[in-house]
């Protein structure tokens, strides 16, 4: 089976070198997983040697560390664009709204997401665990700024914010695969079910 990478649309040109074997990296985890994909892959997608892969992130260890953190920033960068203003719940929903953009224009992210939450074999990284400290941080800054609720414990306001940017991420591939089998191929796609996705604190009521 010959592996390739889906590379952004950015013109290879416009990267560096590093940028380059970093995305291709990303793609290829993505489609491929972590094991299925060898050095040299990464660095003939990337259009470099395998030494100069090796010269910039030294093991697989330090480029999926790459990878992870470049995550993170496309996050980071897509909340900062996010306006924090009008109500607690409409300044979650820009955010909500900028990441979920964030994730359609790099359908790669989504895929190395999938894979390392879900996977078994995805584990070695440390992205959730990276994304979480980065929503409790973000959390924490909007308290203090007095423009998000303060109803919940910060806690379970963090794993609401994961919960609701990622869990539909998720699932609906699940919910896809269900009405992909029972609704058939003639069915009207605006029909199918999506799904919404919330946490409710132990101890809370209602539906």
């Amino acid at each position: 089976m010959k592996i390739t990478a889906r590379m952004s649309e950015q013109a290879d040109n416009d990267l560096t070198a590093k940028a380059r074997i970093r995305n291709a990296a990303l793609a290829l985890y993505a489609d491929y997983g972590e094991d299925a994909t060898s050095m040299r892959t990464i660095a003939d997608a990337a259009g470099v040697t395998v030494g100069l892969v090796v010269h910039h992130f030294r093991t697989k260890d330090g480029l999926r560390e790459a990878v992870e953190h470049h995550i993170v920033d496309l996050f980071s960068y897509a909340i900062e664009q996010a306006p924090v203003e009008g109500t607690t719940a409409a300044i979650a929903a820009s955010r909500d709204d900028a990441v979920a953009g964030m994730l359609a224009d790099n359908p790669a992210v989504i895929g190395y997401l999938r894979r390392a939450v879900l996977d078994p074999t995805g584990h070695r990284g440390r992205i959730l665990e990276m994304l979480t400290r980065f929503a409790a941080e973000q959390v924490a800054t909007l308290r203090s700024a007095g423009v998000a609720s303060m109803v919940q414990r910060d806690s379970s306001q963090t794993i609401g914010v994961m919960v609701r940017q990622l869990g539909q991420l998720f699932l609906q591939p699940m919910v896809d695969s269900m009405w992909a089998q029972l609704a058939g191929p003639d069915a009207d796609e605006d029909d199918k079910p999506n799904l919404v996705v919330k946490v409710q604190e132990s101890g809370a009521t209602g539906s």
